[in-house]
């Protein structure tokens, strides 16, 4: 599978690390670095088998992290307390905090941008105000990478194991899965990502079904989303991304 995504739209590590503590709703200030590191490690090596090229930066914090759950396991230096060093892990608290407030205040000015476009975008007419209304009432959030790579691990735990003696072998491409996911949001609204997976026979078919999903929010053809948190996520056409039908004069 020689198909390389580019992931500049996605999140970095400290994001998944305030996923991992927000999915185990765990108190920012007294985080198990133990237990953090061990599901963070896991979310690299799904990152690994993708070939994801944001990888590089993963490893830097994991690193970090296997470090200060080292120095947690062995006991404390006395020299070190006597120099009075900062602790690493109050460190990547307070690195994690700081991240938080920004995080929170850009995803304030993004909710207002969007009530004021749904509300204040000009519409052709009576009908598609009435509808920019009822979409406006609808709250729902993207949906992450961490929450899509959630999404695609349990789908290959599900997934049966390739029956090794089977002589034909399908081909699968991202290229065709792009084509299949956009055809049937013709067909339906949305999709489940639950359900798209369900549709898969390997496990290979279902990396390359995520490769290709990556690859339409990348290009912002279609929408990850959820009605909240951890949800089931949806998949549907990116209504802004599609050229309006000229009408008939």
């Amino acid at each position: 599978m020689n198909y390389k995504i580019k992931l500049e739209i996605f999140e970095g590590p400290l994001d998944l690390l305030l996923f991992l503590i927000k999915k185990n709703d765990l108190d920012i200030t007294d985080i198990s670095i133990a237990e953090i590191t061990e599901q963070y490690m896991q979310y690299i090596e799904m990152m690994k088998m993708l070939d994801l090229e944001v990888v590089g930066e993963f490893l830097v914090m994991a690193a970090s992290l296997m470090q200060i759950k080292s120095r947690m396991l062995l006991p404390p230096d006395p020299v070190e307390l006597e120099e009075d060093e900062i602790d690493p892990k109050d460190e990547l608290v307070r690195r994690l905090q700081e991240y938080k407030k920004f995080k929170e205040i850009a995803e304030s000015l993004h909710e207002k941008e969007q009530y004021r476009k749904d509300f204040f975008s000009r519409a052709s007419d009576e009908e598609e105000t009435k509808k920019l209304k009822e979409e406006a009432k609808e709250v729902y959030f993207d949906a992450s990478l961490f929450d899509l790579i959630t999404a695609l691990s349990d789908a290959l735990k599900r997934t049966p194991e390739e029956v090794l003696h089977e002589v034909v072998q399908e081909e699968y491409t991202v290229e065709q899965k792009i084509h299949d996911i956009l055809h049937h949001l013709i067909d339906q609204s949305q999709i489940t990502i639950r359900a798209l997976f369900a549709n898969t026979k390997t496990k290979v078919e279902a990396i390359v079904t995520f490769l290709a999903v990556l690859e339409l929010i990348r290009l912002k053809e279609i929408k990850a989303i959820q009605k909240k948190p951890f949800s089931d996520i949806e998949l549907m056409r990116n209504n802004e991304n599609i050229a309006p039908t000229e009408s008939n004069s």
